[in-house]
């Protein structure tokens, strides 16, 4: 039995009524730009995907507390199922096109930290334009670049961000850091310790730490492997950047919000 066949547990509210939706649907709901369906994708694998993701995707919506469109970053990012992808990957995000890109066996628990990466990827054209560079990820940019534009929300994810990689007198590396650092030494590699890929673990664990819960959404950052090697931050650390990333995305609503409001009374 394929992922796409599990029984992923999940508690959230029956948005669908019990019916069927589309992909279509679903751009439609969140206002991807595009969606893209592999040849080898049958009817019946897309009907089944299409209501995993529905269902992911908005009960990320509810946990965030966000408009709709603030899942496809207000209709810059894309959709692809089942059309290639990568050996060994579930799901991954493509820079260039911006897309979201979900693998035909639709990989159960890896969807909120790959929409992370878009999201980062998006960020990090609005914190630090002056890097003038269309790859640009807000967490590695962080460590990089000088200054980032000011704007509320902005300081919002630089505190973030300073959290997850400084210690408490931001000034060293974090413990978390070096941890990945070492873990990835050891292996030979250079992954767990990648800024956009410690930004998305920490991302997908406070997803999953909350009481909506939705195992195609998130899963793994508790008993999982990766995160029994503590390759997942800790649990103050989680509660910490919780406190900060839903005070962002508080703050993005109300602005989105009111931006909507002024539109319908012109």
């Amino acid at each position: 039995m394929s992922r796409l066949h599990q029984d992923f547990y999940r508690n959230g509210p029956n948005y669908r009524g019990g019916a069927n939706v589309s992909f279509r649907d679903i751009v439609q709901t969140f206002n991807f730009y595009h969606i893209k369906i592999g040849r080898w994708v049958t009817p019946a694998e897309e009907q089944l995907s299409a209501n995993l993701f529905y269902d992911a995707l908005k009960d990320l919506q509810t946990i965030l507390q966000v408009p709709a469109s603030v899942i496809s970053m207000a209709g810059r990012v894309a959709l692809s199922f089942g059309t290639g992808g990568r050996p060994g990957a579930c799901a991954h995000y493509q820079p260039a096109g911006r897309v979201l890109a979900l693998a035909k066996n639709a990989g159960g628990g890896s969807l909120a930290h790959e929409w992370f990466h878009a999201f980062d990827h998006h960020i990090g054209q609005q914190m630090y334009p002056q890097l003038e560079s269309p790859m640009v990820f807000a967490s590695r940019a962080w460590l990089t670049a000088d200054t980032f534009r000011a704007h509320p929300l902005n300081q919002r994810v630089h505190a973030i961000y300073a959290k997850l990689f400084l210690d408490e007198a931001g000034e060293q590396p974090s413990a978390f850091f070096n941890h990945c650092k070492t873990y990835d030494s050891q292996n030979g590699s250079l992954y767990y310790s990648m800024p956009e890929e410690m930004a998305a673990r920490a991302f997908e664990k406070v997803i999953q730490t909350q009481k909506l819960k939705n195992h195609f959404l998130v899963s793994g950052c508790l008993q999982g492997e990766t995160a029994k090697l503590g390759l997942y931050p800790n649990q103050a650390i989680t509660q910490s950047l919780q406190h900060v990333w839903f005070d962002y995305f508080s703050l993005l609503g109300e602005a989105l919000d009111a931006k909507y409001a002024e539109v319908r009374d012109e």
